[in-house]
């Protein structure tokens, strides 16, 4: 006898709980980039312990401890909620396969970013390590984003909605976006925001790599309008949709890296840019997913009968 499931989830509340894990994920980016703005990325000075005698901050760190802490904890909630995910996947019937690995992948995703963290403390923020420590975090995001867009999928296979190559053009675009986030990681590295006074830079010059970034983005932006008219031209409106939210959301970043560069890198724009990176992430991937469909499951072929043995109603 089965044993029946008593707190069955729903895809609504299972699609929630993983839009949850979007937002979660997207949100401590920006409060890790709150932490390197406000020169708190030492407030704790070690890991795990915020000092060699107190997993917590103490009155004497002051308000740089408390951010710098204040992030660590904010982990814990990110992680509750990516377990809250891999429980509501096993609870949910019927059973998706495919679900499992994307929300185990998220969870464990979570303390790997976190060790990443406790090593660029542990190397006194070198800005390598950090670059590493937000790229993690692109990592996860990702793979939260999948989930999401999975449950509302079928269990069938996957078919294009575009021809070949404008599914090749839509990689090469994410590949795009994927390098410019990195190249963004050094020009951070570069630039003034280390999250302490005392912490090292990448020695790259901050002229010539910040250049190297906008080409970067005016290539993104030049292959996303490509993709816009190509998708309308073969009537893929779906796509075409996707692909003007990414234009649009790359214009915005544009323009926010550009004022922050020209006007000496104010905190407020650089951590607006930091969540304009993770839309830019979001609108990649809505582009690519928008590039396929996943069909229904073929329902399963009837049983055959038995046939029965000679002689066996004599």
């Amino acid at each position: 006898m089965k044993r029946s499931v008593r707190f069955p989830v729903s895809s609504t509340l299972l699609r929630r709980l993983a839009l949850a894990s979007i937002i979660a994920n997207v949100a401590i980016v920006v409060t890790g980039g709150a932490v390197r703005l406000t020169a708190s990325g030492l407030g704790c000075p070690t890991w795990p312990r915020c000092t060699d005698d107190s997993y917590t901050t103490t009155a004497e760190m002051g308000v740089h401890g408390v951010i710098e802490f204040g992030n660590r904890l904010l982990t814990f909630a990110v992680g509750i909620i990516a377990l809250a995910v891999v429980l509501a996947v096993l609870a949910h019937r019927p059973r998706r396969r495919g679900l499992l690995p994307l929300a185990v992948g998220v969870l464990f995703g979570i303390p790997a970013q976190a060790v990443i963290g406790g090593i660029t403390v542990l190397t006194n923020l070198n800005p390598w390590v950090v670059g590493l420590h937000f790229l993690a975090s692109m990592a996860v995001i990702a793979a939260a984003y999948a989930l999401w867009r999975r449950i509302k999928e079928p269990d069938g296979p996957v078919s294009p909605t575009v021809p070949a190559p404008l599914r090749t053009l839509a990689w090469i675009t994410t590949a795009v976006s994927a390098s410019v986030l990195v190249v963004g990681t050094w020009v951070t590295g570069s630039g003034p925001h280390a999250g302490d006074r005392g912490a090292a830079r990448n020695s790259l010059d901050p002229t010539q790599i910040s250049q190297v970034h906008a080409d970067g983005v005016f290539l993104l932006i030049g292959l996303s309008v490509a993709l816009y008219f190509a998708f309308r031209a073969v009537g893929a409106e779906r796509a075409a949709r996707a692909a003007a939210v990414l234009i649009a959301i790359e214009l915005g970043q544009g323009v926010i890296g550009f004022v922050q560069y020209f006007t000496h890198l104010p905190g407020v724009l650089v951590g607006a840019h930091m969540l304009g990176s993770c839309l830019v992430l979001l609108a990649t991937l809505g582009v690519l997913f928008a590039t396929r469909e996943r069909l229904p499951a073929a329902p399963p072929a009837p049983a055959e009968p038995v046939a029965e043995p000679v002689g066996a109603g004599a």
